[in-house]
């Protein structure tokens, strides 16, 4: 026997269960105990889980309605001071101001009937608290150069989400305003995330209703039983209920973005199927051997809840990082997923046991004529395990070549915030937005704020107006409370979203007097992409920091626990190198659908970073902490390669299948970010499934042999003592 199988045996023989005695069989350590317990008093955890979702679930059909739909900011960033100051000293007259713009072919602004339209626009915005100044078309600042345009200014009196919420409100009413002769068209930046923030919610709704049936055909595959096949489901409907609700509440302590739940919604039925398939598996597994629900639910528990507990941890620990960003909406969609993988954990080890033991063997009711020549652990994946043992070279070599190769073009990636085609074609505030740059100028509807001393007005107005890229600059506008600022608006020459924009900004604000201040929606854009990029170094190093400290604690093997967080990052990689090719290079963009923007948007290497790690450390935690049961019980790590992978290669095939299938469903929304994020995710999971956990980590487990589970012996004393054997 090797001093790794001695070292085995010695931990188990001092592993107690709470009062110095070994653990009886049937129910193990404190998972295995915390199990047989939710069996014992189902009863009482069905009354509380039912108390909990009917008192979630009554808040949770406003969650679309009540979230917040901005928070794309930099907190603390000059455009958001600048934004500030004009809402207090301007009337409001900030990015988050509510333009209309007014449009005829025949008639001109200064005629009767387009003053008319112009005054019951007006009286739309007179009686609404959330709105301030209300600036009539302006000659040579807000009406074109023919006088068929003009853009009415409603002031925001409020923060940008209840600004966002008063176009969801009014823009049906704004809307009616048009005529056969006259177009009327809400636009500016709150009205482009009352646009976006619609189309992306019916675009998210449509993927989830495509995805539950092609999730549930997936399950009654993996499992042969449609009982077995539902219970995923049944987690899942719970998270989804409970982090609905939750976000609902926690919105009335401060603003959630609406994405939260978008991300919130994905995320619950993604690792709520894979939590539960792994569960489940196994259950059915030790309730063959044993015929007692209550002991099959402890052993299940025992071994296969403690990666599910890692696992959940691991997501948690990856997305509290994004926290770090001063990006309400960025944060709240951490927050979102956090949520639901937080419900769906606790389903997972209190609802799921106690419906699994009620169940017993009834779990397999509805099998399918193959069901009952499934077997846990697959002869197929045995197969496979002996097949890398005995030649892992070509494999390793074969699966680094093709993520080596997909990696690649990350290396031209280039990131911005969305431009107006993330909206559909047919949206008010695109019409108006291109309607515009038509009448007005290609940088008219991203013009930027200027917020200077009353004294330095002259000065500010010649610095702006030298500038290479600034088209024009409107005449100083003085406060309406008396105080010392003025405002200039500086038109660029260029797209809000054009690469130059950053030149021109730069180049403004290091041109202007020193108390000038720049500002304006197309500043606020870049000035949190910006932030995102500052964050992104300390936000990755974080995340594998912590991810590789979590392994090391589950495995206690350093070896393993440091491959298995490198190994994560190759499929992060490959997976943004294939979204350089599809979104900024655009192949592929005429068969799913879009118009290149030349970029990924923003918000997606910080935000995907994360969710992919976590999603790649989810099966790395299913595999080796299969392997390690495996390797403790035998100390052959063969056994351990081998039988790791024929005990988890179905669940981790079958959770990817399901965790594919929704992520590509989301390639079939009509806005981009939603179609980004579900190829992005669609294909690092599916890369890391297939050429990582299923080839790569067995691959490197063979060939590292007893060194990939050692343990020096001062590190075995300061970890906590795991192990993943029941008994």
């Amino acid at each position: 026997m090797t001093s790794n199988t001695a070292e085995v045996d010695k931990t188990r023989a001092a592993r107690a269960d709470g009062d110095g005695q070994p653990p009886t069989a049937s129910t193990g350590g404190l998972l295995g105990r915390l199990g047989a317990a939710m069996v014992g008093r189902a009863r009482w955890v069905f009354g509380i889980w039912l108390i909990a979702l009917v008192a979630l679930g009554a808040a949770a059909p406003s969650v679309f309605t009540s979230l917040a739909g901005a928070g794309w900011q930099a907190n603390g960033s000059e455009s958001v001071q600048v934004r500030e100051l004009a809402q207090e000293h301007f009337g409001g007259n900030s990015s988050a101001a509510v333009q209309v713009v007014v449009h005829s072919d025949t008639l001109a602004v200064a005629d009767p009937e387009v003053q008319q339209i112009l005054a019951d626009a007006t009286a739309v915005f007179a009686d609404d608290q959330r709105f301030g100044e209300v600036i009539a078309p302006q000659p040579g600042m807000s009406i074109s150069p023919d006088g068929h345009t003009g853009i009415l200014i409603a002031g925001a009196n409020a923060g940008t989400d209840d600004m966002v919420k008063a176009v969801d409100e009014l823009k049906g009413e704004l809307g009616e305003l048009s005529t056969d002769e006259i177009e009327v068209y809400p636009t500016g930046a709150s009205a482009l995330w009352s646009d976006f923030n619609k189309a992306n919610h019916d675009a998210m709704i449509q993927a989830e209703m495509l995805s539950w049936p092609v999730t549930l055909a997936i399950m009654v595959l993996a499992f042969g039983s449609l009982v077995a096949a539902g219970l995923p489901l049944l987690l899942t409907m719970a998270g989804l209920i409970a982090s609905a609700g939750g976000l609902v509440l926690l919105n009335t302590v401060t603003p959630i973005s609406v994405w939260a739940m978008n991300f919130a919604m994905m995320f619950a039925l993604a690792l709520g199927i894979d939590y539960a398939l792994f569960i489940v598996s196994r259950f059915r597994d030790a309730l063959s051997k044993s015929g007692d629900p209550r002991a099959a639910v402890a052993e299940t528990m025992d071994t296969a809840g403690k990666a599910v507990v890692l696992s959940g941890l691991t997501v948690l620990v990856s997305l509290s990082a994004v926290l770090l960003v001063p990006a309400p909406a960025v944060r709240t969609m951490a927050v979102g997923i956090m949520l639901a993988v937080t419900f769906v954990l606790a389903a997972t080890l209190t609802l799921l046991p106690a419906v699994l033991g009620k169940l017993g063997t009834k779990v397999n009711a509805g099998s399918l004529p193959w069901a009952e020549r499934q077997q846990h652990r697959s002869p197929r994946f045995a197969a496979w395990g002996n097949l890398l043992h005995r030649r892992p070279w070509p494999f390793a070599i074969g699966s680094l070549l093709i993520l080596i190769a997909l990696s690649l073009p990350v290396l031209g990636l280039k990131v911005a915030m969305p431009s107006i085609e993330v909206v559909p074609s047919d949206a008010p505030v695109r019409q108006g937005y291109e309607l515009v740059q038509e009448q007005l100028g290609e940088g008219a509807p991203g013009m930027l704020q200027i917020i200077a001393p009353a004294s330095e007005a002259e000065a500010t107005a010649g610095a702006a107006a030298a500038v290479d890229g600034i088209a024009m600059v409107t005449p100083p506008q003085q406060t309406m409370d008396g105080s010392d600022h003025v405002m200039l608006q500086a038109i660029p020459g260029v797209d809000p979203s054009d690469e130059a924009m950053g030149s021109i900004l730069t180049q403004l604000r290091s041109e202007l007097p020193e108390q000038a201040l720049v500002g304006g929606a197309p500043a606020e854009n870049l000035d949190l992409q910006q932030a995102l990029n500052d964050y992104l170094p300390l936000i990755v190093g974080i995340i594998l920091v912590l991810g590789f400290l979590l392994l090391l604690v589950a495995l206690q093997a350093p070896l393993i626990a440091i491959l298995g967080t490198v190994v994560s990052l190759l499929s992060t990689a490959a997976a943004f190198g294939v979204a350089k090719l599809i979104f900024q290079d655009g192949h592929g963009a005429g068969l799913l659908g879009f118009t290149p923007q030349g970029f990924l948007d923003g918000w997606g290497p910080v935000f995907f970073f994360a969710m992919i790690f976590a999603i790649a450390m989810d099966y790395t935690v299913f595999l080796l902490s299969t392997a390690k049961e495996h390797y403790e019980r035998s100390g052959d790590p063969k056994v351990a390669h081998v039988d790791g992978l024929a005990h988890s290669g179905r669940v981790i095939a079958a959770a990817a299948a399901v965790m594919v299938a929704v992520f590509f469903t989301f390639a079939l929304a009509e806005p981009l970010p939603p179609k980004e994020m579900g190829i992005i995710l669609g294909v690092a999971v599916l890369l890391d499934a297939v050429l990582i956990r299923l080839v790569l980590l067995p691959v490197l487990l063979r060939l590292t042999g007893h060194a990939a589970w050692w343990s020096p012996a001062w590190l075995r004393r300061v970890l906590p003592d795991i192990s993943f054997s029941h008994g």
